[in-house]
């Protein structure tokens, strides 16, 4: 007869386990996202090299831990780059086609997952402070599972950068996604962490608002980010509108109830302009003004319908997309 496994006694086993890696130097992944980004590679490569060395040099990190590139179908020089850089201990992973930066930083998870304590994701351009993997690891040896990389400020940001981030941020949190503010993809994730991560299936990623979801211990590291080495930004105006549209709609029913709400104030606007108009033509000698007014209401009644209908179609889109459960990427080969 088999033994019944007590739930607290496995949890408390896991906490031992999950203590020990973390007194212990633990073993660190470094999960890069690349996209066209031969300008420079080369440069992050070396740097994130030196920063791993000084790590392992400090007691922080064992010394198997590596560096974990993705290369999200970059169309330029990125992937004969890395791969005349790579050592045996650093990794490649080569996806079939351009998936987009989300779904290439999970399949770096994915991949890196089991091969490590704790993992930090960070983009390519090196604007992250890599400094700050330090404090992360302190706190993740604390007891935190995530630890989100904060910038301080966004002093170096134009104006227009500056206050489109800003509003996008307050947008999505009237809309009831719970985002961190002047968080992108930098942070560390424990093993369990990452797991629990891996765990959420849907198509449409929209990994700042997902993590927050797993729930476990979190801590903050603040850093100042820096300009970009070289090359240009893979998030222009237009991709980084239909980025926050996919966090939206991913995460908040609230544009569906907000044009509910509209449809029933503009169904007592129509009936108390119902009244007003029968009582002017019945009940009074004054002509009622009657084109413009019809034709504006008329154009706008027009424009709310599609505007609802739009929205509706944004959420369906996004049910079709899920329903049919596709795969996120495909890997062609991990060098």
């Amino acid at each position: 007869m088999k033994k019944e496994i007590d739930c607290h006694e496995f949890a408390h086993a896991n906490a031992r386990l999950a203590s020990k890696s973390r007194n212990d130097s633990p073993k660190l992944a470094i999960v890069v996202p690349c996209y066209n980004e031969e300008a420079v590679v080369a440069h992050t490569y070396n740097a994130l090299c030196q920063k791993l060395n000084s790590l392992i040099a400090q007691n922080l990190i064992a010394k198997e831990s590596f560096l974990c590139f993705v290369d999200d179908g970059s169309k330029d020089k990125t992937c004969e780059l890395l791969l005349s850089l790579k050592t045996p201990s650093h990794k490649l992973i080569k996806l079939t086609r351009n998936y987009g930066h989300q779904n290439a930083l999970l399949a770096g998870l994915h991949f890196v997952k089991d091969k490590c304590d704790c993992v930090v994701s960070m983009d390519c351009d090196l604007q992250d402070d890599i400094n700050a993997i330090d404090e992360m690891l302190v706190k993740f040896k604390s007891g935190a599972d995530i630890v989100y990389g904060v910038r301080k400020a966004r002093d170096k940001d134009t104006a227009f950068k500056k206050y489109t981030a800003l509003g996008f941020y307050k947008f999505m949190q009237t809309m009831g996604v719970k985002i961190l503010y002047n968080h992108a993809d930098y942070r560390l994730l424990s093993h369990r962490a990452c797991e629990n991560l891996l765990e959420f299936k849907e198509v449409n990623l929209f990994l700042r608002g997902i993590v927050p979801l797993v729930g476990h211990k979190s801590e903050v590291v603040y850093y100042e980010r820096g300009a970009r080495f070289a090359g240009e930004s893979k998030y222009p105006f237009a991709k980084m509108l239909a980025f926050a549209l996919n966090g939206i709609t991913s995460f908040s029913i609230a544009p569906l109830r907000l044009m509910s709400v509209l449809g029933v104030v503009l169904f007592f606007a129509s009936i108390c302009y119902g009244i007003y108009a029968l009582y002017m033509k019945f009940f009074t000698a004054e002509p009622i003004s009657g084109w413009t007014s019809t034709i504006l209401v008329l154009l706008f009644f027009g424009g709310m319908q599609f505007l609802g209908l739009g929205i509706m179609g944004e959420y369906i889109g996004k049910i079709y997309a899920e329903v049919k459960h596709r795969p996120r990427y495909f890997v062609e080969e991990v060098l």
